[in-house]
């Protein structure tokens, strides 16, 4: 499955299937976020997260499968479609983004197979805090790369 993968920078017009992979994604993955807190979530992609991030989408024969954002050296979120998972899209994203100079991240503590996909990729906990950004009650870890040059700025996000 892997091979068939395509990276490309993320356009305007893929922001609808962007959320369709985060819709699906977050459904299979974030049991811990309450219904009303996904949606306002999901409400605020478009307008207030995607467009100010650097995105790089995976698909496969042309469908949309997962996609990346970062913000200078921090992977602000990464998803890749419930379909898609465990076949290598994340891997790609993440090697992809790697190269281009990410070294942290924040990923939710709650969800411990993508906590565990970091670790198995280099990445070590380097903080903790015990809301979101937006101060929801969702703990969050800081992570970095641990092979990643100390004199990057601590890790934030989303």
């Amino acid at each position: 499955m892997s091979d068939d993968v395509v990276l490309r920078a993320a356009r305007i017009d893929d922001f609808p299937a962007i959320v369709e992979v985060w819709r699906s994604s977050v459904d299979a993955t974030y049991g811990f976020v309450s219904p009303e807190d996904l949606l306002e979530i999901e409400r605020e992609l478009i307008p207030a997260f995607l467009p100010g991030l650097d995105l790089t989408v995976a698909s496969v024969d042309g469908r949309l499968v997962g996609f990346a954002g970062t913000a200078g050296a921090r992977l602000a979120m990464m998803f890749v479609h419930d379909d898609f998972r465990g076949k290598g899209v994340g891997t790609q994203l993440l090697s992809r983004v790697l190269s281009d100079g990410v070294t942290e991240l924040e990923v939710n503590e709650d969800n411990p197979d993508s906590v565990e996909f970091y670790r198995a990729r280099g990445f070590e906990v380097v903080g903790r805090s015990a809301v979101d950004d937006a101060g929801r009650p969702y703990p969050m870890l800081q992570m970095r790369r641990s092979d990643a040059d100390s004199g990057h700025a601590s890790p934030s996000g989303l």
